[in-house]
């Protein structure tokens, strides 16, 4: 049983099992019962979901496999392992579109793209008689300094990105040699500070008042990795003093963020909902892998993207 597929990954999958198909998912995703009565439905042994919640009801019904294209979120891994079920979620991100959607973020603080773009739309261009490229002056890129904490996938694919650009990229983390600045160094001499770290119990909330007061004064901060890396209520300080020049956000804890939030009512930041991953290809890419992790265990292979313990599936080799 599955969710809307792109076709490479539909057809690969029509190779190996027997397709179900479902009705129109809603907008958020099916709920445990919804999911457990079309699991009943189709007799499905293997399902896949996207965002669904799949819990006590799903998982008390006979399944082998749940396999996942957003991410494991909504399923009870513990209760899976209890019941034998297999959990399946390429969980490698797309570092190639994370990097790209980071330098869109960075071009639209610094160039302060988005208010523009808001007041053309409303026909403000020349409020209070200030010329549009007076009141939206914004600074070049090229001959800055960027600076990449976290140089995993990501701070890679940003590093030459900016390289291009005509910046001058510095790196800080301690577990890779060729980075060789520290935290303290970094955010002295960086005009933009990218974050690109794992969220893990070391790092959350690592980045806060005292690293926002160590940045060069009208400095870009960025962080497009995950929300609670950071003290947000830091980072609306360090903005609203003008401590920093802009940032530009793409997670929040819980990913979410009240729109009573201070964040919003600041006109140098530029808020995105978790899209660094969101472009066919990256769904395309998650989808195949997901789809050749099914095959590899109908084969009685071991999968490259197990969440926990893999059951053996009845009738495989």
């Amino acid at each position: 049983m599955l969710p809307a597929l792109p076709e490479s990954a539909l057809a690969r999958l029509g190779e190996v099992a027997d397709l179900a198909e479902v009705p129109a998912r809603p907008s958020l995703g099916f709920t445990d019962e919804q999911l457990a009565d079309l699991v009943i439905a189709t007799g499905a042994t293997v399902i896949i979901t996207d965002g669904d919640e799949v819990r006590t009801s799903v998982l008390s019904l006979p399944l082998d496999v749940v396999a996942t294209i957003g991410g494991p979120a909504g399923v009870d891994l513990a209760l899976a392992t209890e019941h034998g079920v297999t959990v399946l979620s390429a969980t490698d991100r797309d570092s190639e579109a994370v990097a790209e959607l980071t330098v869109a973020l960075m071009f639209a603080v610094v160039r302060n793209i988005v208010t523009a773009d808001r007041e053309v739309r409303r026909g403000r261009v020349y409020r209070g008689r200030v010329p549009p490229a007076q009141r939206h002056r914004g600074r070049r890129l090229s001959g800055r300094t960027f600076g990449v904490v976290g140089l995993g996938r990501v701070g890679r694919a940003m590093r030459w990105r900016c390289e291009g650009l005509g910046m001058r990229v510095i790196a800080c983390d301690p577990y890779v040699a060729e980075a060789t600045h520290t935290l303290p160094a970094l955010l002295a001499e960086a005009d933009v500070v990218s974050l690109h770290v794992p969220m893990t119990s070391e790092t959350r909330g690592f980045f806060g008042g005292v690293e926002f007061a160590a940045m060069r004064p009208g400095a870009i901060y960025l962080n497009t990795s995950r929300g609670g890396l950071h003290d947000l209520t830091a980072l609306v300080e360090a903005l609203r003093w003008g401590q920093l020049g802009g940032a530009g956000l793409d997670h929040f804890e819980g990913e979410w963020l009240d729109p009573t939030h201070p964040l919003t009512r600041l006109s140098n930041v530029v808020l995105t909902p978790r899209l660094g991953e969101a472009t066919g290809e990256s769904q395309e890419e998650r989808a195949e892998a997901i789809v050749e992790d099914i095959a590899r265990l109908l084969r009685g292979e071991r999968p490259a993207y197990a969440c926990g313990p893999v059951t053996r599936i009845a009738g495989s080799a």
